[in-house]
């Protein structure tokens, strides 16, 4: 039942401000990524004197007789365990990355649609019913793409998605909903927001209760939140799938 509340006001959340975030963020960091391997693919076939293009996933330079074997590797993150109130917090940190790494995309997708929804109502001047009507739209389409995914989500991972919206939207919840749809369900999800001990009024604050998301996000934006994640859990995050018509 507190799962169902919860998701309600995630739902809530998103049929007003929708999920598309910070337009083109994911799809730089995927062009990014295969930038890197493209690069890497050149230099195993490079024509250099000397280095073997059949050294599979490593490279390979002879001099001398000699074979020597190569590779770059990615950067790693090291985390020292130490006290008990350490430890605790290697244990929240821990816990902060995993729920970064399933929420964030999502996150992103929010404030790309945002821009969409607000070109759209304002080159048509949509207002009263044809407004209601096309966010009504939206939100048809929002649960098709994501239902099944949000109704996985525990708790606090929401907790955390909601905060992330805040961030690539630079608004509230409560203003996102009180902007697309109206004051009353605004008023409606803050309540039920409160049942859980959230805040939908809430701002992002990168400098101070949220700077360990923030933290996370200018990783994730240079690049290395996969090696940040493999240091932490000894595997690549996994990979969240978000329509591609959710950043264009």
């Amino acid at each position: 039942m507190k799962n169902r509340f919860y998701i309600a006001v995630l739902f809530g959340l998103l049929l007003a401000a929708p999920i598309a975030g910070a337009q083109g963020h994911v799809r730089r960091a995927m062009e990014k990524a295969r930038e890197r391997q493209e690069a890497m693919a050149r230099a195993q076939v490079s024509s250099e004197e000397g280095v073997s293009a059949d050294a599979g996933w490593l490279r390979m330079k002879v001099e001398n007789g000699d074979t020597t074997y190569f590779d770059v590797l990615p950067p790693i993150y090291i985390f020292g365990h130490g006290s008990k109130n350490a430890q605790k917090n290697w244990r929240d940190y821990y816990q902060l990355v995993w729920r970064f790494a399933r929420v964030y995309p999502y996150a992103l997708a929010s404030g790309g649609l945002k821009k969409q929804v607000d070109s759209t109502l304002n080159a048509n001047h949509y207002k009263g019913l044809r407004k209601q009507m096309y966010m009504d739209a939206i939100q048809n389409q929002l649960f098709k793409d994501f239902e099944g995914a949000l109704r996985s989500m525990t708790i606090s991972q929401g907790a955390v998605l909601l905060k992330l919206i805040g961030r690539e939207t630079g608004l509230t919840p409560y203003e996102i909903i009180h902007d697309y749809k109206s004051s009353a369900a605004a008023g409606f999800w803050q309540a039920i927001a409160k049942l859980f001990d959230n805040d939908l009024k809430s701002k992002y604050d990168p400098d101070g209760a949220d700077k360990e998301l923030e933290e996370l996000a200018q990783i994730w934006h240079a690049g290395d939140f996969p090696a940040l994640y493999w240091s932490v859990f000894w595997e690549y995050p996994p990979k969240i799938n978000v329509p591609e018509s959710y950043f264009k």
